[in-house]
């Protein structure tokens, strides 16, 4: 079946039919996913069934796969598969961010070698069904005044995993926030495969800019946060089974929608590195 592509939005996001995850891909189909995930920023996949096995190999066609740095929520058999869930088993969680809202972010802005993709699988999803929602920070930056891409030239921005924590998952262990430390990352992040430009901030990270007084450094991140989350540059997904998301974590942020708490959610996660000669945002 040849592969075919709908889009998803005016300007992120497109949905693939004709491929089927559980199945090994040939070097041309790899390479067709690659140049559609890099185009459109957002690939979508319908109906897949997956082993987790699969998921890990389907993922690995984009990259080599990080070990989250959350343990506790990795899958005991494959962990390169991070469950998202408020499922528990004997009274634990299993997964993270359990059931609250979460708010705008990059994964793993907060790291010297951010991830540039992540893969979502839906295994156990609401009856409300839940949604997901991307925001094209490509496309909001170039749209951009002019005046405003001047003021942000060549500035770098503070990114806090602990920010996050704080603000919408659990604490992490002193090891873990050993291996988090604050970190400045350019506010206008080059893609390290396309070379298109995009804002590389977001709300639950992205503390301060660096250089610029504290009230000065807000205002102009609270702009930035507004203008980019405008209807016109964000993409939501309503989650149906067997769905499967992957972005482009280097020029696309996300936020969850809040759902039915009272049911449960698991989402399994794959995390996708740059290579090692492209890994440092610039």
């Amino acid at each position: 079946m040849a592969i075919t592509t709908r889009p998803l939005s005016p300007t992120l996001g497109a949905e693939v039919s004709g491929v089927d995850m559980a199945s090994a891909l040939d070097a041309d189909t790899a390479g067709t996913l690659r140049d559609l995930w890099r185009r459109h920023g957002l690939l979508l996949f319908r109906g897949q069934e997956l082993e987790e096995k699969q998921l890990v190999e389907f993922s690995r066609n984009f990259g080599s796969l990080e070990i989250h740095l959350r343990r506790e929520y990795l899958s005991s058999e494959n962990p390169e598969v991070l469950y998202v869930s408020n499922m528990k088993k004997e009274g634990r969680p299993i997964g993270i961010l359990a059931d609250t809202e979460v708010g705008w972010h990059y994964d793993q802005i907060y790291l010297p070698r951010p991830a540039v993709g992540s893969l979502l699988y839906a295994v156990v999803i609401p009856s409300d069904r839940g949604a997901t929602s991307f925001a094209d920070m490509s496309a909001a930056y170039e749209a951009l005044p002019g005046s405003l891409k001047q003021r942000i030239e060549g500035r770098k921005a503070v990114q806090s995993y602990e920010a996050f924590n704080r603000s919408y998952s659990v604490p992490t262990s002193e090891e873990q926030r050993r291996k988090t430390p604050d970190i400045e990352h350019p506010l206008v992040r080059t893609h390290p495969y396309t070379g298109r430009k995009a804002l590389y901030i977001c709300p639950g990270m992205t503390t301060r800019i660096a250089g610029l007084p504290e009230e000065e450094s807000s205002a102009l991140l609270a702009e930035l946060f507004a203008w980019s989350t405008q209807p016109r540059f964000v993409y939501t997904h309503s989650w149906r089974l067997g769905d499967a998301l992957l972005w482009d974590n280097a020029s696309t942020m996300h936020r969850r929608e809040p759902f039915d708490t009272n049911q449960q959610r698991l989402m399994k996660r794959t995390t996708i590195l740059p290579d090692a000669d492209r890994a440092a945002p610039f």
